[in-house]
């Protein structure tokens, strides 16, 4: 197999062609910075990848109770900051009558966390009262930056003049690092869209999920709400967030880290007919195909960023597709519209909430998904069901592009050598008779979308090669 690095003669044109050719830039692979970023935001970057990637100890604050040692144990493929297959399990009593969905927060609701520095006498359960037991998986984190960048108003124009058969609302919260009395903000993170700021995230994050108390949340979780068994089990003094000789704490540097994430790449970035058909069955009325933009007023290298997640960002009524979970002004049957940006490499493993579209081909996980929609999200369920084969395949491969690189033939979100082997019988310019379209195999290597894959796509490739 030949090594991209041995085409010399090729290289020597093709960069000459490049330098004058390709007005886009290419895409960062998932896991990498934002481009544009300054030496101190890298900088700041890279040594919140180290925190977020490290394990606590209880010596340093983990636990009693907790879900995981480390941020990457849950938001790790495929590189750190993504999604996982990993569960976590919340629990609660179900509405009846007038009586709302019971949390039952005074015995640890409605959260599990499922492991103890001290077990089993220090394990929490599911307290058996709870008829309400379901299952979340990790959502990734690229991209948080841009998204915490969008306007408020640019969200909620969408609530106030939605598209035809939608009705989704915005979730009103607080920052855990506003003032009291401060304005509530849009919510834009996690399944309920509960959380709006980055800095939220990863504060409410490192409590209930590895038991790191920390400035804004300075209460230790008590096994099942029991504070005899807390004083047991935690001999660390809150709050267990240390400042480091830079001034920062563990959360602002978890808050660095996804704040700088690059959001997933999209490969070919438009024109693929299952896009259309993606929009012809009402996908995009939630699931916005038109790009937000970060606001002007955000730091350099996320200010005025085009970004396009396909989320509107707001919570709909999804019927029988709800969680059964009540958080915050959410109900049990609302869920914000996931982002679709990334679904690529979510696909092959699990999809929705609770990952029921699993277990098969990713284009198979993909239409299980689809046809769970229920509640505002069932229209669209039932026009993609009376699509043609042809469509249904085009709608998946569409779904498919979003979080692949450029020449990135095996979707594994690296190029390399391998990707090399596979590409290189793809070459077919300039001005080939039959020329690629956004849907052929080739437009993985048609950076400019000109239909082909010639010397001034290869002068692109050499620059986009990441590696083993």
């Amino acid at each position: 197999m030949d090594s991209i690095r041995e085409i010399t003669a090729l290289a020597a044109a093709s960069l000459v062609l490049s330098a004058l050719g390709s007005a886009q830039e290419i895409q960062p692979r998932m896991g990498a910075p934002l481009p544009g970023l300054d030496a101190a935001q890298l900088a700041n970057f890279a040594a919140g990848k180290v925190v977020f990637d490290t394990q606590l100890t209880p010596a340093q604050g983990l636990g009693p109770i907790f879900n995981n040692q480390s941020c990457k144990s849950c938001h790790l493929g495929p590189q750190t900051g993504g999604s996982s297959s990993i569960f976590v399990t919340r629990f609660g009593v179900a509405a009846t009558g007038s009586t709302p969905f019971d949390p039952l927060d005074n015995l640890g609701g409605s959260l599990l966390e499922s492991f103890s520095i001290n077990s089993p006498g220090c394990d929490e359960v599911v307290p058996p009262q709870a008829d309400v037991v379901i299952h979340r998986i990790t959502p990734p984190t690229f991209g948080f930056g841009l998204v915490e960048a969008i306007l408020d108003g640019d969200i909620l124009v969408n609530e106030v003049f939605p598209p035809p058969g939608v009705h989704g609302h915005t979730h009103m919260v607080a920052g855990l690092e506003d003032p009291p009395g401060s304005p509530l903000r849009v919510g834009r993170f996690g399944w309920k869209s509960q959380v709006a700021t980055v800095l939220s995230f990863s504060s409410d994050a490192s409590l209930n999920e590895m038991g790191l108390t920390n400035r804004f949340l300075p209460v230790e979780n008590a096994p099942n709400g029991d504070l005899a068994r807390l004083a047991q089990c935690d001999s660390v003094q809150d709050p267990e967030d240390p400042m480091d000789s830079s001034g920062k704490f563990l959360i602002d540097r978890m808050t660095d880290f996804q704040r700088y994430l690059a959001p997933p790449p999209q490969t070919p970035r438009t024109g693929m007919h299952g896009e259309q058909v993606f929009n012809a069955v009402g996908c995009a009325s939630c699931h916005l195909s038109a790009p937000f933009l970060a606001s002007s007023l955000a730091e350099p290298g996320i200010a005025n960023v085009n970004l396009k997640p396909y989320s509107d960002f707001l919570v709909h009524d999804m019927g029988s597709l709800g969680d059964g979970i009540a958080q915050g002004a959410a109900t049990e049957t609302e869920m914000r519209t996931a982002p679709l940006w990334g679904v690529a490499f979510r696909a092959p493993v699990a999809l929705l909430h609770d990952g029921r579209a699993s277990g098969a081909s990713p284009g198979a996980n993909i239409q299980s998904a689809i046809l769970a929609h229920d509640g505002e999200g069932l229209a669209s369920a039932n026009a993609y069901s009376a699509l043609s084969a042809a469509d249904k395949t085009a709608l998946q491969n569409f779904l498919l592009s979003l979080g692949r690189l450029e020449f990135d033939f095996e979707a594994n979100n690296n190029v390399d050598e391998v990707d090399w082997f596979f590409l290189y019988p793809l070459v077919n310019g300039p001005a080939p008779a039959v020329p690629y379209t956004p849907d052929s195999v080739g437009a993985v290597a048609d950076f400019d979308q000109d239909g082909d894959f010639d010397l001034e796509d290869f002068g692109v490739l050499q620059r986009a090669f990441t590696g083993p």
